[in-house]
């Protein structure tokens, strides 16, 4: 006679939910140095890519050699969440050709890679008077739990045992979006 399957066998069998990988934000940049027409353009590109509204990014430091002074604006940032970052990372990963470096990921899991021309995400039309602009695509991943790290009242670090590695985002990045990671 087999032994009966307890609860707690089947439990122990099952994924731990709290393991579960997912993105937590998905962060769209481009950095210009200047402010102007130009840096009015890129903005309007990454607008149209992600259907939302972009928050011009300041100089933090001044670099008199490139004519950067603190406080300039420079740059633009977008962030996704939820299923907006899913779909806007899935036509990215379509203009990349489903392949990134094993560079591109950081010993905590997140990652990031650039797109060189704008006009290879599907759907995407030359328009001259913006230009071929480049952004960069940046993505942090989490698990259940993370608010640890993020709370207002009692702030504790996330354990080792439960952080993201970099294989543990490797294997979700290739399971999730059919990624080659070379």
């Amino acid at each position: 006679m087999e032994p009966e399957a307890t609860t707690e066998t089947v439990q122990t069998n099952k994924v731990n939910p709290m393991k579960e990988i997912r993105i937590e934000k998905t962060t769209v940049n481009i950095g210009v140095g200047e402010a102007g027409e130009r840096l009015d353009n890129e903005i309007k590109v990454i607008e149209q890519l992600t259907k939302k509204k972009a928050v011009k990014t300041l100089c933090k430091v001044k670099q008199p050699g490139w004519g950067i002074r603190e406080g300039l604006t420079i740059g633009a940032k977008i962030t996704l969440r939820g299923k907006n970052a899913e779909e806007f990372l899935k036509s990215t990963f379509i203009a990349k050709q489903n392949e990134l470096s094993n560079k591109n990921f950081d010993r905590t899991g997140n990652f990031g890679f650039g797109i060189k021309e704008h006009i290879e995400m599907p759907g995407v039309k030359y328009d001259p008077k913006l230009g071929i602009i480049g952004f960069d695509v940046l993505v942090t991943l989490e698990r259940p739990g993370y608010r640890l790290k993020r709370r207002k009242i009692k702030k504790s670090s996330v354990g080792n045992k439960h952080r993201i590695t970099k294989e543990e985002a490797i294997a979700f990045v290739k399971e999730k979006f059919g990624v080659e990671i070379a």
